[in-house]
């Protein structure tokens, strides 16, 4: 039995009918490499289960103590059933780019059910009308909670179920597994009475600890003391309340475009660089419906305190803010701009001590946490209310090698995260080989129409190659659709064929 830390359980307290906090990857592979150019989705069981112990969070489930007076535990789950998680669904014919589109963002719209380990594969096969894929060819969805994972954890678990050849087999588990009694109401109030007791003892030891940095810190040059941040962020459309309704847009460019963009400015990352995209992309949607801010929208960047050695399970982030210099119509302009602003909260970060404060967090009691989300989830956001953050982007550095699982070569990887009220958007960046993904998840009502946010994350994509002096094809300033008279369908508000990496081989997907 493990307790999760407050980070994780604020996961858990923040969970709204209409905003599920989990995280989600959609991994698509081609099977002609898998032995007989076949995988079932009973060979899919099998390597699931063979894999389990390289991810212990996967058969643990969440315990809470009663009315929340302390963290929740996960506990190793006596009923845990492996074919709740893995499922098997199809897409109806042709099985296209937006049919497929619209299931992802459908399964990532439903909550996982927290009284099971908190995760869920499914495996979606049909996807022959996508013509620059393998016929054949399927995916998985795997969603997991973030309480359990943040991204660079998350990429670990996704990792646990490949290999580098075709042919790769795991390591055998070295113990056997064994499942825990669910601990009584009673049990629970005692620890979280011992816990509570001993929490100004761990304050003073959390205090004297940070001494030495806070001594570091203080002696510093006054040259590498922290800018004042700006307040807040302009309130936008992704800064209302959400409802249930998903969409998600997924596009792929050579990573090679970002890195050599990164060249344009002094000392500029790759980070910098797909965020000059981002903020790009965002200038023109909101520009085209006539509602661009003269303020600069503001992202927020998690930031991994993960140290070696750390458990992967669980989340170890601080997060950032950084202004996307969406004011600024020039690429140049507006990535000399951005990586200024993150050099700025990078430095605020470390003059705070981003490990510092996540420890320190640790220490508030787990009634007035949960207490505090919870209001904060349902009423702290109203028309009146200024957002520090826009939107949140997420970048995790994927394999930079192929990957099988079941020999069957994953081809594309795209990322989808949460979001919840006063951030409507989330940007979830993935790198994988030699390409590099730009999706969101977004509100349906926030974002009714995906297909031309894509134009605009293609547009902005090319503003970039040709800032870089080479040439793209001719891509035309993406104009908004007209208002619909009525709400959009959830058929209407998917993204349209965008961008899965082409491939030629036709061969079968997952069968029964």
């Amino acid at each position: 039995m493990q307790q999760l830390s407050a980070q994780d359980a604020s996961f858990i307290y923040t969970e709204t009918p209409n905003a599920p906090m989990h995280v989600a990857s959609i991994n698509i592979y081609d099977p002609s490499t898998a032995p007989d150019h076949l995988v079932t989705f009973k060979g899919i069981l099998a390597m699931v289960e063979a894999r389990l112990h390289l991810a212990p969070l996967m058969r643990r489930r969440l315990v809470r103590v009663p009315m929340d007076l302390d963290h929740p535990y996960w506990v190793e789950d006596p009923e845990f059933d492996l074919e709740f998680h893995v499922r098997h669904i199809a897409l109806p014919k042709p099985g296209d780019w937006r049919q497929f589109m619209i299931q992802c963002a459908r399964l990532m719209a439903r909550p996982l059910d927290l009284n099971r380990p908190l995760w869920e594969v499914y495996v979606i096969e049909g996807l022959d009308g996508i013509n620059e894929l393998p016929a054949g060819s399927f995916a998985f969805l795997l969603k997991i909670h973030h309480a359990a994972v943040d991204g660079l954890s998350g990429v670990e678990l996704i990792t646990a179920i490949h290999d580098l050849e075709p042919g790769g087999h795991p390591a055998a588990a070295t113990e056997s597994w064994t499942p825990e009694a669910i601990p009584p109401p009673w049990e629970l109030l005692a620890r979280a009475s011992v816990n509570n007791a001993m929490t100004p003892l761990r304050m003073a030891q959390s205090f004297v600890q940070s001494l030495p940095e806070m001594a570091r810190r203080a002696a510093a040059p006054a040259a590498t003391a922290a800018p004042t941040p700006s307040s807040s962020a302009p309130r936008t459309r992704f800064n209302g309340k959400v409802t249930g309704h998903r969409v998600i847009v997924a596009t792929h460019f050579p990573l090679a475009d970002f890195k050599r963009g990164k060249t344009i400015v002094a000392g500029a990352t790759v980070n910098d660089t797909v965020l000059t995209v981002v903020g790009g992309a965002v200038r023109r949607y909101l520009e085209a419906k006539g509602e661009l801010p003269t303020e600069s929208l503001v992202t927020m960047v998690p930031v991994s305190v993960r140290s070696e050695g750390d458990a992967a399970a669980g989340n170890q982030v601080s997060a950032m803010a950084v202004s996307l210099a969406t004011h600024l119509g020039d690429t140049v302009e507006r990535l000399a701009a951005v990586h200024r602003a993150a050099m700025e909260s990078k430095i605020m970060l470390e003059a705070v001590g981003a490990r510092n404060l996540q420890q320190m967090s640790q220490m508030i009691p787990g009634a007035l946490v949960g207490a505090a989300a919870r209001m904060n989830a349902e009423f702290g956001l109203t028309d009146q209310t200024q957002p520090l953050f826009n939107f949140v982007t997420t970048n995790v550095p994927g394999p930079p090698v192929p990957l099988y699982s079941m020999g069957a070569r994953l081809v594309a990887s795209y990322g989808m995260g949460p979001i919840q009220n006063g951030m409507g958007i989330i940007f979830a960046i993935m790198s994988y080989t030699d390409a590099l993904t730009i999706a969101i998840t977004a509100c349906r009502e926030i974002v009714p129409d995906p297909e031309f946010f894509a134009d605009c994350i293609r547009a902005s994509h090319a503003d970039l190659v040709r800032a870089l002096g080479g040439s793209t094809d001719p891509v035309a300033a993406p104009k908004a659709p007209k208002p619909a008279s009525a709400k959009p369908t959830a058929s209407e508000a998917t993204a349209r064929k965008a961008a899965p990496p082409r491939a030629t081989a036709r061969k079968t997907g997952p069968k029964r």
